[in-house]
């Protein structure tokens, strides 16, 4: 069985360049190793007096794939007529530039046998050449990348499967906000702030509370069980 190779395929008809950008680049040599990572957004809720800010996750990020990738057309001396690295390097450098007919970088797909495919957007290249012949061709190359991970909004809503909250939360009061808009954020419908009045009674006003106030956020389904309302 022989070694199975990363390739990497554009995903938009309309980035594919014959001769110069093609639908599969082939990598001349398999990463020796590859990393993932993933971070959330979290804002920090400064309130006077006490003692560490009250952190709030505001959005996840996407997740990235750095890597590096190397090739070589040396053929083990500085032969003068080895071809140019940059033959073999300048396909993957086109995925991060804008093309013609999309005005953006291409989306694509990262795959390496049954380990690892990754949809993604190309986020940087980085070239760096080690080794010239005589008349300075580059002759060796490592080229190191990120990619972001490209999911379409209905992608993601289908994997998250979101329903209303399912945990009681509690919610800090950034200036400006209302129970409308709250209700929006943290269940999908501004017409549920009364399921948060209800249980914040002590709040003075419902509609527009203080910037710090502390708001309990209660499932729905325990508020339309408060409600006698249960479906």
């Amino acid at each position: 069985m022989g070694l199975t190779k990363a390739t990497i395929e554009v995903l938009d008809e309309d980035a594919i360049q014959p001769g110069k950008l093609e639908r599969f680049l082939d990598v001349q040599f398999n990463p020796t190793e590859y990393t993932l990572s993933k971070g959330a957004q979290i804002a920090e809720i400064g309130i006077y007096g006490i003692d560490s800010p009250i952190l709030q996750f505001v959005r996840g990020q996407n997740q990235r794939l750095t890597l590096d990738l190397y090739f070589d057309t040396s053929r083990g001396g500085l032969d003068e007529s080895a071809a140019d690295v940059t033959d073999l390097t300048e396909p993957f450098f086109q995925l991060v530039k804008m093309q013609p007919a999309t005005h953006a970088p291409p989306r694509i797909q990262f795959t390496w046998g049954l380990g690892l495919s990754f949809k993604a957007i190309v986020e940087s290249v980085q070239q760096k050449f080690t080794l010239f012949n005589p008349n300075g061709v580059p002759l060796r190359a490592t080229l190191s990348m990120v990619f972001r991970e490209y999911k379409t909004l209905e992608d993601q809503l289908a994997e998250l499967k979101l329903k209303s909250a399912d945990h009681t939360k509690v919610h800090v009061v950034r200036r400006g906000e209302t129970l409308s808009a709250i209700a929006t954020e943290q269940y999908g419908d501004p017409a549920q702030w009364r399921a948060i009045a209800d249980f914040n009674p002590e709040v003075a006003n419902p509609r527009r509370p203080a910037p710090g106030t502390l708001l309990v956020i209660p499932p729905l389904e325990e508020f339309r069980r408060s409600e006698g309302n249960l479906r």
